[in-house]
């Protein structure tokens, strides 16, 4: 590369969708010229597509929600039909927000495409995600919230009724997806949750089968993975709690075991179950199946543990770790995460989720 090449590289990592317009500006140069040098660089491989998107190939790209949780917990008995006082806390949440953080903290490269409102919670939370996440591709929706759930809990922390306003998520179309496909496609692999529209998960699917892009699916509920497509060819790991997973296996009852194979008949190559304090069981078509126990342990707070599980999983296979190894290192993020009243962990690093896989896998170690 010559200095001019250098020169636009550095400016297209600070901002991925400047314009040659602005580039000829900044560099006192000739558009035309600007086009020549893009050219040069596309053929280098130093950039790929129109999106200046530049080649990482470990870089992980997660879809899906970021939104803004609220518990408001009343400080005595909840009486209805009037005022109560509460205490409130607030926290980032949207499952593929959480993984990218708990992957961005890890030290993994990892990008962030989703959606909120051009609105103060929009901005509070991609203030606490830039620092770990790329989210150059997350869109602001004018005149929309940025989405949020609110749980309201009794004294005992019992919730009493929880309020979510996701209306921002059906505004996601393929078109958006298709816009930033060359940043997407760049990325050694994808996690999917199920926040978005049922036809852009299938959208998603079916070019990552195409491209051969490793592919995981992380359901956001029970309910909203009934949008996944009845077809999960392209889905190379679906982690799923056993209530999700009897749903998509459309069993209403039986065991995780018969999920697992059901979910496999639908094209997915491997099958995580979570189960809480009963550990994981997993399944793929190479016919390796098991149950990792999950050690006994004081737990603070729940939220954020199927999260974090996903993430150190995903760090496990982003590095070359075995599929076993990497369900361990999954189970150990999750570990951190429920020893803190966190969602995701504020001191989670790569030190951290290697202690902690040590103390309870050491037989790996």
């Amino acid at each position: 590369m010559n200095e001019k090449e250098k020169l636009i590289l550095e400016l297209i990592r600070k901002n991925p969708f400047i314009t040659q317009s602005k580039l000829a500006e900044e560099l006192d140069l000739s558009r035309s010229a600007v086009a020549g040098y893009i050219s040069s660089l596309t053929k280098q491989g130093k950039i790929i597509g129109r999106a200046y998107v530049l080649p990482e190939p470990s870089r992980i790209m997660c879809i899906g929600g970021a939104n803004v949780d609220r518990k408001a917990q009343a400080q005595s008995s909840v009486q209805f039909g009037t005022s109560n006082p509460v205490t409130i806390t607030q926290s980032c949440g949207g499952v593929a927000r959480n993984v990218a953080e708990n992957l961005g903290r890890l030290g993994s490269s990892v990008s962030l495409l989703t959606v909120v409102g051009d609105d103060q919670e929009g901005e509070w939370l991609l203030s606490i995600t830039s620092p770990y996440v790329d989210t150059s591709q997350t869109m602001k929706v004018e005149k929309m919230n940025t989405g949020t759930y609110t749980a309201v809990l009794d004294h005992d922390g019992e919730m009493v009724i929880a309020l979510a306003d996701m209306a921002i998520y059906d505004t996601v179309s393929q078109d958006f997806i298709q816009k930033r496909w060359s940043h997407i496609s760049s990325a050694s692999m994808v996690l999917l949750d199920t926040n978005f529209p049922s036809d852009v998960l299938q959208m998603v699917i079916e070019r990552c089968y195409q491209e051969k892009i490793p592919l995981c699916i992380a359901p956001v509920s029970a309910p909203k993975v009934k949008k996944l497509p009845a077809n999960l060819n392209g889905v190379t790991w679906l982690i799923a709690n056993k209530d999700e997973a009897m749903t998509l296996a459309g069993l209403e009852s039986g065991n995780v075991e018969e999920a697992c194979e059901k979910i496999l008949t639908l094209g997915a190559e491997n099958v995580i179950i979570t189960q809480g304090e009963k550990g994981i069981v997993y399944k793929n078509k190479k016919g390796e199946h098991g149950t990792i126990s999950a050690p006994k342990l004081k737990v603070i707070d729940a939220t954020g543990a199927g999260d974090s599980f996903t993430s150190g999983f995903l760090y496990g296979m982003n590095n070359g770790e075995s599929f076993e190894k990497a369900c361990k290192l999954g189970m150990s993020c999750s570990i951190i995460a429920l020893q803190t009243k966190e969602t995701v962990c504020t001191q989670l690093n790569e030190h951290l989720l290697n202690q902690t896989y040590k103390q309870y896998f050491s037989e790996e170690a």
